[in-house]
């Protein structure tokens, strides 16, 4: 367990509040928050996950997903439980919602997994599966004992975080995956429980004030954010705040937890909204979660050649020669040193 009291702050009703995330939510003495794994102990917010895990997987990167960060390498990844979002569609609810870390999960010390992911020959370890944001203390010291061996760090995250821990956070993290699961406030208030403007503050902190590489994904649920009109206004935002070489992974959604009575997304629905943000001005849009390896690998953005193909996790370098197009020798934005030859 690990003491938070630098991300929390004693009210004068005797109660502790989280200063972690945007709730701020306020906790009697053992009293959890709405993320579940931070408890008031004493008046100190204390991670009750910390150092356990509920699961550990060697992946490839792509599945993060990171299409631009070392494609064809290995990450070790691992999550807890809990999550700050309320998200009725949560594709991992059965950590998300999990009530149970105590029973159901192992303690791994921040070294061991920094040590494993060496000995496995992974180019980083992930936090992911649930959201690290709310681990944010055990996943920085983590990180740290992965940069003394040489192991990159990499955080899929919903991006729903306060400013000055977010900054501690992400001064450990190489590459980032960020949630951005609509375009609306509604959408973010009705199914989420939460705001758009703090994740959008977040996108344009991490891409305009720290090295981390980004990357975006956006799940698309029928009739709830498949307008060509939000998509639009997404992708113009994007291009405008962030630039023009951040990927969006465009994501198909399938029924399940609170939300089993939508179909699922069609391919052509994301093949559509693909086209439009790219008309926006985005030069990398990919497709996933659907048999669609074209609109899945990497072409170059001056002369369209195919750089990094991909069906499905699979990979193959075709015209990348270190980062730049073998055909017209523009740059490919993204990191690329120890990509596979």
């Amino acid at each position: 367990m690990s003491d938070n009291s630098v991300w929390s702050v004693l009210r004068g009703d005797g109660r502790t509040e989280c200063r972690l995330c945007p709730r701020h939510c306020r906790m009697k003495d053992s009293q959890r928050g709405f993320c579940f794994i931070r408890q008031n102990q004493g008046g100190r917010i204390v991670n009750t996950a910390y150092a356990t895990s509920l699961g550990f997987q060697i992946d490839p990167i792509e599945k993060k997903p990171l299409n631009h960060f070392y494609p064809g390498t290995a990450a070790l990844s691992f999550g807890t439980a809990g999550c700050n979002l309320g998200c009725t569609f949560c594709q991992n609810w059965h950590l998300s919602r999990a009530r149970q870390v105590e029973e159901s999960s192992s303690s791994v010390s921040p070294a061991s997994i920094a040590a494993a992911a060496k000995r496995y020959d992974c180019q980083s370890v992930a936090f992911t599966y649930n959201d690290p944001v709310i681990w944010a203390d055990y996943a920085v010291e983590v990180a740290r004992a992965c940069h003394e061996l040489g192991v990159k760090t990499v955080a899929v995250s919903n991006g729903y975080m306060e400013p000055e821990p977010r900054r501690q956070f992400y001064a450990h993290i190489d590459a980032a995956n960020i949630d951005l699961k609509a375009f609306t406030e509604g959408f973010y208030r009705r199914y989420c429980l939460a705001d758009l403007h703090t994740v959008l503050d977040t996108l344009v902190y991490l891409k305009k004030e720290t090295p981390v590489w980004l990357e975006i994904t956006t799940l698309i649920i029928p009739g709830l954010n498949d307008e060509p009109k939000e998509m639009e206004l997404q992708a113009r935002w994007m291009v405008k705040e962030l630039g023009d070489d951040v990927p969006l992974h465009l994501t198909a959604f399938h029924p399940t937890f609170r939300m089993t009575d939508r179909e699922a997304t069609k391919i052509d629905t994301l093949l559509k909204l693909r086209e439009i943000a790219m008309k926006q001005g985005l030069k990398y849009v990919y497709t996933g979660n659907v048999m669609s390896p074209e609109t899945q690998s990497t072409f170059c953005a001056r002369c369209g050649q195919l750089l990094i193909e991909r069906h499905w996790h699979s990979i193959a370098i075709k015209g990348l020669q270190g980062e730049r197009c073998s055909k017209c020798g523009a740059v490919l934005e993204g990191h690329f040193a120890k990509a596979l030859p």
